[in-house]
Order: structure tokens, then sequence, then C-alpha cells
């Protein structure tokens, strides 16, 4: 058989094979098999990796479960040690415990044998305090019946010297208590102790608005304090009542006659007092009442009773260097020791007399005294001493009492000196601060028996023991006790609620304080139960 060789494909002998159905349908049947093969294989490789995965996550897993166990064992060998070392601690604790058992054991021993020690000791200084109680007592018997002795002695020298006094001054004892009996007033009555009962019906007994002849130093509610409870106090006496005042019965009691208040600015201050309280039973016309200024001299008439009330300015009660009504701030105080005609005159004649005379004897610092003078310098025979204010005081009230037992009329004048007023710059007294002094105060002190640290009772005393050299001359000077009641009353100054005659400065502006006035009393108030008191010595007594 013959073989030919194979011709060589052209072009176009291509195109006629592709073109051929045989050929085509093995070209897709191969491409199909590709297909299968290939998706068979790629199936199988997934399949594969998933295995490898689910083989490497046990793994994982296992790596895991192995280092958590291993975990969980060092934790619970950590937790075994823990409880060894707190099963450890406790058992120190409890060692601890008992140590300090037997240390409390230890001090209950100890307490116990302490407190047994101070028994004792208690029981041998009980025994020495009751022997040296018994020794006090036995000497302290044997002193008072020693005390016992001498004061039933001065007793009986007191009761003599009374007796002797009694009889000298029988006349006008007679006569004040007859007075007393008519009056219905009880005799041992002391006006002078009592408490302030706040009463806004019956006080004030006038208006400080109207009173025309009211100074502006004591005109509060005018120049703009507001509280007016200071004007609603009554002083009410321990077991008694004090006379009611009633000024038409003064008027009738003072028809055709002459009061004059003697002293400095306080007296003048009780002046204005009665004045007010006289002028409001008098009816609103100028034809029944007048004012005169005369000097040193003011002067109030009620002319439908031809009754006189006056006030003299003279605060030293002799003759000074400050005697001049408006002018008299001076830097040392000079008194003529036996000058006193000069004031004298002015009251002599007078029916009824209230001298007033503590403020200008008060010392406005430690160091401050004063001078005496003797003699004249017409006479050439001039001589200044140097004295203490209260041996000024002294001085000018013996040279008074001298002229009162040589010029008085017993039968004729009545003789009253008004008490100390005291002043309330120390706020500490009531356990306030002193640089308040009385400012913003509205409340008087409620303390029963209070007396204020700078309260001075001595220039008052010393005045009385002079005063009653007078009796044996049937001479008696009555003291208005007007001291323990003011006392209480802190509440009743004008503080910056008055007239200031001085400008003020820039300093005391910003410090109200500094300029508070806590020496005069507003008005009504406080002075209107000093009045109250002469209206019934003058009245009952």
């Amino acid at each position: 058989m013959k073989v030919e060789a194979t011709p060589k494909m052209t072009a176009g002998s291509k195109m006629t094979a592709l073109q051929s159905p045989v050929g085509l349908r093995s070209i897709m049947t191969s491409l199909a098999a590709f297909f299968i093969v290939v998706s068979s294989f790629s199936l199988l490789f997934e399949r594969g990796q998933e295995a490898q995965v689910q083989m490497a996550l046990e793994h994982k897993n296992q790596e895991m479960q192995v280092k958590v166990a291993a975990n969980n064992k060092h934790h619970d060998q950590q937790l075994k040690g823990q409880e060894a070392e707190v099963q450890l601690k406790m058992s120190h604790s409890e060692h601890h415990g008992q140590q300090l058992r037997g240390q409390e054991a230890q001090v209950q021993l100890k307490m116990a044998a302490a407190e047994h020690h101070d028994q004792e000791q208690l029981r041998s200084q009980e025994a020495q305090v009751q022997l040296k109680m018994a020794a006090a007592e036995h000497h302290d018997q044997q002193q008072l019946r020693g005390q016992e002795a001498q004061v039933q002695l001065k007793m009986a020298a007191a009761e003599h010297h009374d007796q002797q006094q009694q009889v000298r001054g029988n006349e006008a004892e007679v006569q004040w208590r007859a007075e007393l009996h008519d009056s219905g007033a009880e005799d041992q009555c002391n006006w002078a102790r009592g408490r302030w009962v706040y009463d806004n019906g019956s006080r004030p007994l006038y208006s400080g608005l109207k009173c025309s002849f009211i100074f502006p130093e004591v005109a509060c509610d005018k120049y703009g304090r507001k509280d007016v409870m200071y004007q609603h106090w009554r002083w009410q006496p321990h077991g008694c009542d004090l006379p009611r005042f009633n000024a038409s019965k003064l008027l009738e009691k003072l028809r055709n006659k002459r009061l004059v208040f003697v002293g400095d600015s306080l007296n003048r201050n009780q002046w204005v007092s009665l004045v007010c309280m006289v002028e409001a039973s008098i009816p609103d016309d100028d034809r029944l009442k007048t004012r005169i200024y005369n000097g040193s001299l003011i002067s109030f008439k009620a002319l439908e009773y031809n009754a006189t009330i006056d006030f003299y300015w003279s605060p030293l009660l002799l003759e000074s260097n400050s005697d001049n009504p408006i002018i008299h701030r001076v830097e040392y105080r000079i008194i003529r020791a036996d000058r006193i005609e000069k004031h004298a005159s002015v009251w002599r004649d007078s029916d009824i007399i209230v001298f007033n005379s503590y403020l200008w004897w008060r010392k406005q610092k430690e160091d401050m005294t004063m001078k005496v003078m003797y003699g004249s310098f017409e006479d050439g025979d001039a001589k200044l001493d140097e004295v203490e204010m209260d041996d000024g005081f002294e001085i000018a009230i013996k040279k008074l009492t001298e002229w009162l037992g040589e010029n008085i009329d017993k039968n004729k004048t009545r003789i009253f000196f008004a008490g100390s007023s005291p002043t309330h710059s120390w706020a500490s007294n009531w356990g306030g601060e002193d640089s308040n002094k009385c400012l913003n105060e509205t409340e008087p002190i409620y303390k029963t028996g209070y007396k204020a640290a700078t309260t001075d009772y001595s220039l008052m005393a010393k005045a009385e023991s002079y005063f009653r050299t007078l009796e044996p001359k049937g001479i008696h000077v009555q003291i208005l006790n007007i001291t323990e009641l003011s006392d209480y009353r802190k509440d009743g100054h004008p503080s910056v609620y008055r007239k200031q005659y001085v400008p003020l400065t820039k300093e005391q502006i910003a410090n109200p304080a500094s300029y508070a006035d806590c020496t005069h009393w507003c008005l009504p108030g406080i002075p209107d139960v000093w009045n109250e008191f002469l209206y019934g010595y003058l009245m009952y007594k």
C-alpha cells in the first residue's frame, strides 16, 4: 500500500477543516471535559483546605485548653498559697489577741490596785480634812464670838448716836411723817429698788415732739431715732408703787413758789424733763407760760399758778473757770475754795432746791487732776493747789454744807441732792464690745441688782456724810437715789440722735460710736422717773 505524503494545508484548506461539523463537536467535548476536571480539582482543593483549617482550629483549641488548664492550675496554687498565708496571719492575730487579753488582765489588776490605793489616800485625806474643818470651825466660832461682841458694841454706840440724831431732828421727822400719813403712802417703801416694766399704755408722760421747751441735745426722736421702745418703760419699786404723777397737783403745790435746779447738764436734763411733764397739762397758749434766758439762769413760769421752775448752771457748785454756760471746756478745772456766794445769791430765796454735781468730778483720763484756788489775785494772797478730782469734790461739798447750815430757812426751803447718773460708755459691763459704747442699744439690762463696774457710788456716800451734819440744825437734805434705776438703762441715751453743735469729721462719720453720747438721756425717758421721785417727796414725804 502506497503511502502518500500528507499534503500541506493552506489557509484555504484550514477554513475548510474548521467549518467541518465533526471537528467542532470534538473541540466542544474536550473543553467540557476540561472544565469538569478543573472544577473537580478545585472542589477537591477547597475541601482539603477546609480540612486543614479545621485541623488548625482544633489544634489551636487544644493549645488554649492546655494553657487555660495550666493557668487554672497555677491560679489554684496561688490561691492555696494565699490561703496558707491568711491562715498563718490569723494564727498570728489569735496569738496577738491572746497577748492583748493578757495585757488587759494586767491593766485591770493595776487599776484595781490603784483604785484601792486611791481609796486609801482619799480616806486619809478625808480624815485630815475633817480634822482641819473641825479645827477651823472651832477657830471660826471663836472669831465669830469676838466679831459678835464687836458688832454689839458698835450697834450699841450707833444706837446711842442715832437716838441723839433722832432727838435733834425730831421736829422735821414729825412733820414728814404727818405728810406721809396723810398721803397714805408706805413709810418703808424704797423707791430706789425695783425693776423696769414695759408699759406702752401709760408711757410716755408727754410727747418730746410737742414739748416746746425741749433741748436739741436730748430730743432723740426729732433727730432721727426710730425705735421708741425706750419711751415706754415704767419704774416699778419692789413691794410698792410710785405716786402717780399729776402735773396740776404739782403746779398747785408750786403756786407762788420757786423750784430751782442747780448743777451741770445732767441737772438741766432733769429740768427739761420736769418742764415738759408740766407743760403737757397747760393749754397751748403763750399767755400761760414763759421761758426766759438770763446768762446761767433759765426760767420757766406757769403764769396761772405763778409757779417758777428754774435751772442754774453751776457744774462745780463753787465759783470756777467752768461757770460760763456756753464756753466751759477747759484743760484744767479750777475752783475757788471759799467762794460760793456769787452762785448762792441766785438760789437763796428758793422754796425748793435740787442740786446735782457728779459728772464734772469724774476723771476723763487716769492722771486727771484739778486745781483749787485759795485767796484772790485782788488781795495778793492767791494760792493754787493741785488736788485729785474727788478731793476737789469734797472741798466743794464741805463749803456748800457750811453755806446751807448758815443761810437756809429750814421752815421754808426743802433741799434735794440728786444721785449720780451713770454713763454707759463701756459696753463690756453688760457683755458687749467697748468699741460700740451705747450705740444701737434698744433694751434695758434685765439682770436684777445690776451694777456697772464703772459706776461710782463713793462721791454720793461722801456727800451724804457731810449733809448728815446738818440734821442737828433741823436741815434735811433728801438724796434722790436714782443711780441704780438709771444703771439698767443702757438704751436710754441719745447716742448719735441729737444735735451736733460742732461739725463731724470724716473719721467720726465713718465710726459713729466715736461721738455717741452715752451720758445724757433722751426725753421722754429716764429723767422723768427722777422727777416722779421728786414729785413723791414733795407731795407725800
